[in-house]
Order: structure tokens, then C-alpha cells, then sequence
């Protein structure tokens, strides 16, 4: 028995597919499928992870649609995926709570905390609120630093505390019964195809697009996306440090590191989520998973508002609107933070340890000389 519908639908997918075998050398879904004779449901929500949604298989399967088999294997692992994301989440109230409504949620959560920085200047230092940023420590006028460090430290270590544990519970629940064990070079393997995206491009020909729609660019979306995440997280980082370390406040010049980094992954997080949004209207929506499209949309609008919001501030902390966008911003990054245990964010997080369990079936498959 399985635990959903979704997950009965991807028992028979794999068993028709893994009669067929057509596919094994589009990506690492097929090859970890064929190790199986059987598909719990870990094993199932462990495949789904495992599939980027390039659309090879749709394309290159003779049973997909109109075919009475109706072999779909992109749309059904993408709605597994979407539930699993739900399924390992910690705390288990949560996700119910972003799911049917995760953009307003996010946004809701974004103008909540903007409101309420406002409504905090307004009552300790009105004239913060039309100061501009241009010495050092203007920021802390809008919110003293203990306060943001209190309030955002806060959200931070449970984003951190919320997504380890459901890597934890994906991790644990994924791993079967006389799994390998792990080695350095499969972690190594995993985390070098996780940052280029290896399997997105469905065994060499990119993912798959409607002939007359020219090519798919998710690869370089992604990773405009993702590397602008990590150049600001970088940012912000450094920009502690400086304060900590070597007694520099904020705001800093821009040719410091710290707005080096942040302009540059902001640029990324406005450039990344647009793109992938409009390639995503450009694919063939039998791949997707109707259900999440709410989901991936409130974790791309709240990427877009982070860069946006902050290249924003960049630009105008010279003046006064400094205290509104500066709220705005600390707003948004809030809230990015608040709600990214529980919606797309997780599933780079899944997909690699995936890959890592990947890597490890199919290094002892090689070394055992064990054919599937």
C-alpha cells in the first residue's frame, strides 16, 4: 500500500518502466530504478529527488500520451517530489500552512515585518525614517543592530534547525535496507553534478521544449539563481564579520566586498527568476505538476524580491527613501527565511543527498560487478 495516490501511480510507472529500459541512459532515474524490483514508498520519493524534469523521457517514451499505458513519468515524480517536500518537513504542521497559499503567505509575512520595522522607527527615532545611508552605521538608525541581529539570528537558526531535520527525515527514511556505505568520492561525485546540473540536459540534449520554442536555458537560470543565493549569503557573511571582527558598520562603500558580493548575487536572484519562470511557461505543461505551481511560484517571487529589494537599497541609500526600502528589504529577506524549510527551496537540498545515495548504489553495483 501506498501512502498517496501519486505514489500508487509512480509504483506502476517504474514497474512499466523498468520492464522497458529505454531510458536508462538519459539520467540517474532510470539506472537507480533498475536496482529495485520492488518501490516502497521511500523508494519512490527517493526517485522523484533524483529527477530534474528535463522531459527526455516523455519525449522518448513510446508509451506516454495518447498511448493507453500513459506512461508520464516527468509529471508524476514532479507531483511525488512536490508531496515529499511536505512529507519530511519539520515541524509536520507547517507545510500544511504554506501550501495552498505559499505566495500570500510569504508576501503577507514580508509586509508583516516591513509594517512592523516601520511602525518601530517611528516610535524611537521618527527622522531615521528620511535619513539617508551614506555614513557608517545609518542602517542601525532604521533597526538597532542588536535588534536585527536578535530578529533575523532568530529565523535563521530555525530555517537552518526546519531544513536539517527534513534532510534528516528524507535521508533516513530513503535509505534502504544493506545500503553502501558512503565514501568521500561519492559525496564528492554528488555535490560536482548538483552544482553543474548534470542531469538536466537528458542524457545531452538539454531539456525539452516544444521544437518551434528555440532553446532551453533552465540550466543557466538555475544557475543565475543559485549562485546569486549563495553571492549573497556570502554578502551578508562577510558584512558580519566586518562588524564583529573588525568593528565596521554598515553601510559600505561600493567597491567593498560586502556590496561587491550582494550586487553581484543580486543581479543573479533578478536575472535567475524571471528566466525560469518564462521558461517554464514555455514548456509542454503535461511535465509539471499543476498542484505546485503555487509553491514554485512564492519561492521565485520571494528570490526576485530579495535582489530586487536589495539593489534597490543600494541605489537609494543615498537619499531618504533609505528607511522604507531598507525596511522593505529586511522584510523580504525575513520571509524568505521564514518559509524556505517548507516549499522549492528543499529540493536542491533532497536532489543532492540523493545523488549522494546515488552515487554510493551505483560505485558498489561497479565494484561488485553486479548487473541490474
Amino acid at each position: 500500500m501506498h501512502a498517496t495516490k501519486a505514489l500508487v501511480e509512480a509504483d506502476r510507472l517504474m514497474t512499466v518502466c523498468n520492464s522497458c529500459r529505454y531510458c536508462e541512459g538519459l539520467c540517474a532515474v532510470f539506472p537507480a530504478m533498475e536496482m529495485r524490483r520492488s518501490f516502497a514508498d521511500a523508494d519512490l520519493n527517493y526517485l522523484a529527488n533524483l529527477c530534474h524534469n528535463c522531459g527526455a523521457c516523455f519525449v522518448d517514451c513510446q508509451f506516454s500520451p495518447p498511448h493507453e499505458f500513459n506512461v508520464n513519468v516527468p509529471q508524476n515524480l514532479a507531483e511525488v517530489r512536490a508531496q515529499s517536500y511536505a512529507a519530511y518537513a519539520w515541524p509536520v504542521p507547517m507545510p500544511a500552512i504554506f501550501a495552498r497559499n505559499g505566495l500570500v503567505v510569504a508576501l503577507a509575512t514580508a509586509l508583516s515585518v516591513a509594517v512592523f520595522i516601520l511602525g518601530f522607527v517611528a516610535i524611537a527615532d521618527p527622522n531615521a525614517l528620511y535619513a539617508s545611508g551614506g555614513e557608517a552605521g545609518a542602517f542601525y538608525r532604521v533597526m538597532p543592530h542588536n535588534v536585527m541581529a536578535a530578529l533575523f539570528g532568530a529565523v535563521f537558526l530555525f530555517a537552518m534547525l526546519a531544513l536539517f531535520m527534513g534532510a534528516r527525515n528524507f535521508w533516513l527514511s530513503t535509505r534502504s535496507e544493506g545500503a553502501p556505505p558512503l565514501s568521500i568520492a561519492d559525496v564528492w561525485e554528488a555535490l560536482r553534478n548538483a552544482a553543474t546540473l548534470r542531469y538536466l540536459d537528458g542524457a545531452g540534449a538539454d531539456c525539452y521544449v516544444e521544437e518551434d520554442a528555440g532553446p532551453d536555458r533552465r540550466r543557466l537560470y538555475h544557475h543565475l539563481t543559485f549562485y546569486g543565493f549563495i553571492l549573497c549569503f556570502a554578502a551578508t557573511t562577510v558584512a558580519t564579520g566586518y562588524h564583529y571582527l573588525l568593528q565596521r558598520e554598515a553601510p559600505y562603500p561600493w567597491y567593498d566586498l560586502p556590496v561587491l558580493l550582494g550586487t553581484l548575487g543580486g543581479v543573479g536572484l533578478v536575472i535567475g527568476p524571471i528566466g525560469l519562470r518564462s521558461e517554464k511557461s514555455r514548456r509542454d505543461p503535461a511535465l509539471g505538476d499543476p498542484a505546485s505551481a503555487g509553491m514554485e511560484a512564492a519561492f521565485l517571487v520571494m528570490l526576485w524580491l530579495t535582489g530586487f529589494t536589495g539593489l534597490l537599497l543600494l541605489l537609494v541609500r543615498d537619499t531618504s527613501a533609505m528607511g522604507v526600502i531598507l525596511a522593505a528589504h529586511l522584510g523580504v529577506v525575513f520571509s524568505l527565511f521564514a518559509t524556505m524549510p517548507y516549499g522549492k527551496f528543499v529540493h536542491g537540498i533532497y536532489r543532492t543527498l540523493a545523488l549522494v545515495r546515488f552515487a554510493a548504489e551505483k560505485r558498489y553495483m561497479d565494484e561488485h560487478g553486479v548487473s541490474e
